[in-house]
């Protein structure tokens, strides 16, 4: 017999190890088993030996040939599993189709290989790594537990070999979940967006088609306007505004009480009730939506215009007070757009009163009047600049008058019909068919005056009494606080045009001073006066009165004056003469480009040119003034104080002496035998001992129409066949010119002769060849104008520092003074 060949019995594979660190035995445990022997005697009884031999069961087999096969079996493990993943790899017939990812790549989902040959090539393992060994395979001999040990752990490294492939298709298909799920939410909110609109438009048809069976579609219009998509909820309170505007009707709805609810009525009679409650209830939560969302600034301004065009549209309608209350809130608000709604629509209703029958106007004007009364008149003037668009009817007492004298007339001819029916009783037919037509005309009057929109004489009255009473309120309010003094306004110092309604408060005085009580003119002049002083009286001295007009709002006051004193010329007996002595010393205050020269004009011409007899040496004086004027001012300002000249030397005959070249001014000299130029007072300035020589300077000014103005004045002679007033004002003098200025360019003639090194200037008109001219560069002039201004700030500033640096070195010296002193006392 041959020899044997050994067998190798390979050992199972042990438990994992545990550090004795992680074996806890509890207290418990230790006092159970030494309680309880008879339990825990199996231990003792343990035959290590066998177990230790079954364990390592080796058959004559050296240590190091063990070794090489456990090396070997390892190897060969790494190597299977790497070609399972790259070859082992079969499609599953479940998901036999492929999968295309985001990035164009196609994959087949995969599985691993099933392992049915698994014991198989195990025991070929074994035979190979037996025979490389040079050990035969019956040598080893696997037990049923190292088989099962096995089986399992082929088992385990399938099912994570089966984890490991759903994790890899789950990593590649989040992303391409995650893109897909974002694109279906943005395509689904397209959607329902543009399901939205079109049910917008749907629900407005159906509305405007026929209200009365689809008003609950209003509610559903209400949902929608709540929506958190902007674009949506705009269209939706967009939507609603077109729909009332149709739907609401010409009337006020009163809701029926409950006494008319308890009472029987027809089918036509409830559903008429059912269809205004409906729309007044979601008209009514419409406004408080549109007043909620007014606060926000994503949607101010679509609810200021909503508001605005449904109170432009049914200012009779129920809960105007609340439309009209956000219009008034917004009426000075600085967002430009918002304020100019309100202020239009003020406006339209202040001139369309026929739709709500005046009510409206007497709100808005009470409402605006507490506005500047409890802003303190710091609003922006465009509040009470609206004002300017009401109109009042000054012949309602004429008219009323009329209806007494028709109602006289009809008493008088009814007692004439009772004694013609007296004297006719006899005649019944034609009594009777009197009776019939009186009755009927009186029916037709009483119709006509209820269709019409014309309200009650007595009740216009009362209402223009209650709008005129609020805007001189508001009007006088403001001329107080402009008048205040400093102390009680509670500052010291105020800049120029800190009183932003003043000037439309003026314009409206000048509109509608015919209106005001004669009992409040004498406050009114007063107030006016210590507007144009600005806190400086005639004599100099200063008052404590807010000096912070502008010269403007000054010369706005004088017009204003003579405008009150004109319209009630009948009533009023007042002395102008302080106007007078304003107006003479702003003509020297006045800056060109800095104050207004439209209202510089005006003041020229109502006080200066409107048919009024002058004195003779105030007359001179603002001759005088007007010529000096005329030099160090514009082309405008300078042609209309010449056309004041020329129109004060047209109508004072004596004052031409001034174009005399007498050293004396003249044969007429007055009381005052020296002209004094800084003189406060015209009548104290004796400009008839002077001579008019500024009109030679002007009359070689480089304005056309200037220098035309200047040589035609000094052409006057002094006979009295000579007086042909001007038909042009000041206004239209300073407007054409204007206008005249923006075109009007400086141009040097080069082919002029030269004298002494120096061109000669021409003045050339407009149709002027430009190849033969030059034209001023106004950009280098303004670079030139801004260097210098610039250098000459630069030097204001380096002076305020200086001060501001020997301030401080003083007090440090002041301050170290008192402290030697505090020493001394010290010691």
């Amino acid at each position: 017999m041959g020899k044997k060949k050994q067998k190798i019995v390979l050992p199972p594979d042990l438990p994992p190890e545990v550090p004795d660190e992680a074996v806890e035995v509890s207290d418990e445990d230790v006092l159970f088993v030494s309680e309880n022997r008879e339990y825990t005697g199996f231990l003792s009884n343990l035959d290590t030996k066998s177990i230790n031999k079954h364990v390592t069961r080796v058959a004559d087999v050296k240590e190091d040939e063990l070794e090489s096969l456990y090396e070997r079996r390892l190897k060969k493990k790494s190597l299977d599993k790497e070609t399972e993943k790259q070859q082992g790899l079969e499609v599953d017939p479940v998901d036999a189709l492929p999968v295309k990812t985001l990035d164009g790549k196609l994959y087949y989902r995969t599985v691993p290989k099933a392992t049915q040959k698994s014991e198989n090539e195990d025991k070929d393992e074994a035979n190979t790594n037996n025979k490389d060994a040079g050990i035969d395979a019956s040598v080893v001999r696997l037990t049923k537990a190292e088989k099962r040990a096995k089986l399992k752990k082929i088992r385990k490294e399938a099912k994570k070999q089966a984890k490991e492939g759903t994790e890899v298709e789950d990593v590649e298909q989040i992303p391409q979940a995650e893109v897909l799920d974002e694109v279906r939410n943005d395509m689904t909110a397209e959607e329902a967006n543009q399901k939205k609109k079109f049910r917008l438009a749907e629900l407005g048809t159906a509305l405007l088609t026929d209200p009365e069976s689809n008003i609950k579609s209003l509610k559903e219009m209400l949902e929608i306007s709540k929506d958190g998509d902007r674009d949506i909820a705009v269209l939706a309170l967009q939507s609603l505004l077109a729909v009332f505007r149709d739907i609401i009707p010409g009337y006020r709805i009163r809701l029926p009480t409950e006494k008319e609810q308890d009472m029987k009525v027809s089918k036509a009679v409830k559903k008429m009730r059912f269809y205004e409650s409906t729309l007044l209830s979601a008209y009514k939560a419409y406004i408080q939506k549109l007043l909620a969302v007014e606060k926000q600034a994503v949607y101010k301004r679509v609810a200021v215009r909503c508001i605005c065009i449904l109170l432009e549209a049914v200012p009779h309608f129920n809960f105007r007070e609340n439309l009209l209350g956000a219009v008034i809130r917004n009426i000075s608000s600085e967002d430009d757009i918002s304020r100019k709604l309100c202020c239009a629509t003020v406006k339209s209703l202040f001139t369309n009163e026929g739709k709500h029958g005046g009510e409206v106007t007497v709100e808005a004007v009470q409402m605006i009047a507490d506005l500047v009364k409890a802003s303190d008149c710091q609003l922006h003037p465009d509040s009470i600049e609206v004002f300017m668009s009401l109109t009042f009817d000054d012949d309602l007492g004429r008219r009323e008058a009329q209806d007494a004298k028709n109602k006289f007339k009809s008493k008088n001819a009814k007692r004439k019909d009772l004694k013609e029916q007296k004297e006719s009783a006899a005649n019944e037919k034609k009594r009777t068919r009197k009776e019939m037509m009186s009755k009927t005309r009186e029916e037709v009057t009483t119709e006509l005056k209820a269709a019409s929109l014309a309200t009650d004489v007595i009740e216009r009255r009362r209402m223009q009494t209650d709008v005129l009473s609020a805007i001189f309120e508001t009007y006088f309010r403001v001329l107080k606080h402009a008048i205040k003094p400093r102390s009680e306004a509670g500052f010291s110092s105020q800049p120029a045009g800190s009183y932003p309604l003043l000037t439309p408060c003026l314009n409206g005085i000048g509109k509608f001073c015919q209106l005001i009580d004669l009992d409040f003119m004498s406050d009114l002049m007063n107030y006016l006066r210590k507007l144009a002083r600005s806190g400086n009286s005639s004599d100099g001295s200063s008052k404590d009165v807010s000096a912070c007009l502008t010269v403007s709002e000054r010369l706005q006051c004088c017009i204003v004056a003579f405008r009150v004193m004109r319209n009630n010329l009948d009533a009023l007996n007042v002395d102008l003469q302080d106007f007078f002595v304003q107006l003479y010393n702003l003509l020297i205050e006045y800056r060109p480009g800095r104050d207004k020269g439209e209202i510089l004009a005006e003041a020229l011409k109502i006080m200066l040119c409107d048919d009024r007899q002058h004195d003779m040496q105030r007359a001179a004086a603002f001759i005088k003034r007007l010529a000096t004027f005329s030099l160090c001012s514009g082309p405008a300002e300078s042609l209309a104080a010449l056309v004041t000249l020329k129109h004060l030397l047209q109508k004072n005959v004596k004052c031409r002496n001034l174009l005399e070249n007498d050293a004396g001014g003249g044969s007429v000299s007055g009381a005052i035998a020296k002209y004094q130029p800084y003189a406060t007072d015209p009548n104290l300035s004796g400009a008839l001992a002077s001579v008019l020589w500024e009109l030679n300077l002007l009359s070689k000014h480089y304005h056309p129409a200037v220098s035309t103005m200047a040589s035609n004045i000094s052409m006057l002679g002094t006979g009295d066949n000579q007086i042909h007033l001007s038909n042009k004002s000041p206004q239209q003098a300073f407007k054409e010119l204007s206008l005249e200025q923006d075109s009007f360019i400086v141009k040097v003639d080069l082919n002029a002769k030269r004298k002494k090194g120096n061109a000669s200037l021409k003045q050339i008109s407009k149709g002027a060849d430009l190849d033969s001219t030059v034209q001023v560069d106004e950009n280098d002039v303004k670079r030139k104008l801004s260097e210098h201004y610039s250098l000459l700030h630069d030097i204001a500033e380096n002076e305020r520092l200086r001060g501001e640096l020997v301030g401080t070195t003083l007090s440090l010296n002041l301050y170290e003074q008192y402290k030697k002193q505090k020493k001394r006392r010290i010691k």
